[in-house]
């Protein structure tokens, strides 16, 4: 059994070098189909990742809003703890109160100022994020109405509510109660967004806290997380329903954006592979009918001589998938780099090798091969010996 294999390999081998400009022109066609099945199905399966990463630019996909008037930061931890943390981008909590600067009234927010960072990657500083105690950014509006600029040190005043519980409890007597508090802040930068964001001072909580004299409870929390739309869509559910406080919230012109976006490149890449692996069958089987055109003196000598139809469908099926699954190893090499130098080119960030895709390359390479062999081997068994041998 073993010889018998030995000279079927030696048998096909040798067929293909006698006529290695088609087999050539064959295998390449094998490799470059087998290299755009690897790569594109690794931007497939790449393309949610690296898409979910450049729509995190354009802001949040989650809001966290109170169930009744406000919750607080150890709500948004264990509103945390469903998402997974290697899905989580970032998570801004937020604190609004009114302020005056220059003795008119505007609207500050409190926030985490590393996490904003993440969360909104869109905002346009001109100069530093706050980054210190005693440091803000101001908006651009606001920076233009009252002449402000990035340096500048300006007092911030607070006047506690005579409605405010705590400050009533730490108040001695009804005079203190209305009594401003001050803070000397130095801004650091100003804010460029083009929207509603341009209308705020921002500080961190801790500012805040230092300025109202209360720890500030939240009024709402931006989250970015990296997930398909299902994904956050049980993440959202999941906090909802186990955190009392909070009431989860997907921003839909950013989640419905990414999920069309994200359907139709999938639904392209997938159109664009089915076309290549059709275009490679139609040029294997091709090739294999011409080489059997070839042959067709040599298959009617050989069936002259008692060769069965099976045995000849044997050498050119094996010569065939011999192509496909050399086919298939070249592809499955140059289809990673394929997909790495789209992936660097388009979204500037490298992607992971996918082990499991290069037995598959493989496999649908030798299936490919095989199906566009049927036609040509078929009619390989049709040839008539004495009409070949008669040079008819």
């Amino acid at each position: 059994m073993n010889k018998k294999r030995k000279m079927y390999f030696r048998m096909i081998t040798a067929s293909l070098m006698r006529r290695r400009s088609r087999m050539l022109i064959a295998l390449l066609a094998i490799a470059i189909g087998a290299t755009i099945l690897s790569g594109l199905v690794t931007i497939y399966y790449d393309v949610p990742r690296q898409m979910g990463a450049e729509f995190r630019n354009y802001g949040a996909n989650m809001i966290l809003v109170a169930s009744e008037e406000s919750f607080t930061l150890e709500d948004v931890d264990q509103s945390m703890s469903y998402i997974k943390q290697n899905e989580l981008v970032g998570v801004t909590p937020y604190h609004y109160e009114t302020v005056r600067i220059h003795e008119l009234p505007v609207l500050a927010a409190a926030m985490d100022l590393e996490q904003v960072q993440k969360t909104s990657p869109y905002w346009n500083v001109d100069g530093d994020w706050a980054a210190s105690d005693g440091e803000l950014m101001i908006g651009k509006t606001i920076a233009s109405d009252m002449q402000l600029g990035v340096g500048d040190s300006i007092t911030v005043t607070w006047t506690p509510s005579a409605g405010d519980a705590e400050a009533e409890t730490t108040a001695q007597n009804e005079d203190e109660l209305i009594l401003d508090n001050e803070m000397e802040m130095t801004i650091t930068g100003i804010v460029e967004t083009g929207g509603s964001e341009e209308d705020y001072v921002y500080m961190s909580l801790a500012d805040m806290e230092t300025l109202t004299g209360t720890v500030p409870d939240l009024d709402i929390a931006e989250v970015s997380v990296s997930a398909s739309g299902a994904d956050l869509e049980n993440y959202k559910n999941a906090i909802t329903d186990n955190v009392d406080a909070v009431n989860a919230r997907l921003v839909k012109r950013v989640t419905a954006s990414e999920t069309t976006v994200l359907s139709k490149l999938q639904a392209l890449v997938l159109l664009v592979t089915i076309i290549v692996l059709a275009l490679t069958m139609i040029t294997v089987a091709t090739t294999m009918t011409a080489v059997v055109t070839e042959r067709r003196k040599e298959i009617g000598l050989r069936k002259a001589l008692g060769a069965s139809d099976q045995s000849i469908r044997m050498e050119f099926l094996g010569e065939g998938l011999l192509l496909g699954g050399l086919g298939g190893i070249l592809g499955s090499i140059l289809g990673f780099a394929f997909a790495q130098a789209v992936s660097i080119n388009v979204f500037s960030s490298s992607i992971s090798f996918r082990p499991l895709l290069v037995p598959i390359t493989i496999i649908v390479s030798v299936v490919v091969t095989g199906a566009a062999c049927m036609i040509p081997v078929r009619s390989a068994t049709d040839v008539d010996p004495a009409l070949v041998l008669k040079g008819e």
